[in-house]
């Protein structure tokens, strides 16, 4: 886990300068220069938008946390802010903790509150709002943002589901620079940029 983590620091770090290093192989005004723009965006874009909803999770947590009384709402709200990185099952993850802390030292009433509160955030955010705005962010469908999730976990295992949007992009991408695959970019579309377009 840590070998990857700082491979994905590193990746970060290197992204910034890499379409600098792209538009010296390829020229100024390339189309693989451009293909390279575009992705480094769409990359920027993501990790924005999962970060802001990741954000608002982890505070939501919190604030839920501190009204039930469960202690250090702070470390856990923490640990739901850095979870959710990962799709689906990362807030499920950091549920467990606080709940069974309330478990031991309030209620089982408290612990089942706290797993509903965090149930309901995760639904609210992570499945219903999270593919909507990546959706209009990344000009990917919803379905597709959900059905990537699904299909690179599947492949990759929980890798996989953090890097979901950025796989699904870069064959968005590449579809939409050949004339054979165009048509398939389209339908990968998110509704509003396709009636934008017309």
């Amino acid at each position: 886990g840590l070998l990857i983590l700082l491979m994905v620091v590193f990746m970060l770090l290197e992204a910034t300068i890499f379409k600098y290093k792209m538009r010296h192989v390829f020229g100024g005004q390339s189309n693989g220069a451009n293909q390279v723009d575009t992705f480094s965006d769409t990359v920027n874009r993501y990790m924005l938008i999962k970060t802001g909803t990741s954000l608002a999770t982890g505070i939501i947590a919190t604030v839920w946390l501190m009204i039930l009384g469960i202690d250090y709402p702070l470390l856990w709200g923490f640990l739901t802010f850095l979870f959710n990185y990962v799709p689906t099952i990362g807030s499920i993850i950091a549920a467990v903790p606080p709940a069974l802390l309330a478990l031991i030292t309030i209620s089982p009433v408290t612990a089942l509150l706290s797993a509903a509160g965090y149930l309901v955030i995760n639904i609210t955010i992570g499945s219903i709002l999270e593919p909507r705005i990546l959706g209009h962010g990344l000009g990917l469908s919803t379905l597709i943002v959900f059905v990537s999730l699904l299909f690179w976990g599947w492949v990759f295992g929980p890798i996989g589901m953090v890097l979901s949007v950025p796989l699904t992009m870069t064959i968005k991408i590449a579809l939409s620079n050949s004339e054979s695959g165009k048509w398939i970019s389209t339908l990968m579309d998110a509704p509003v940029t396709i009636s934008s377009e017309k």
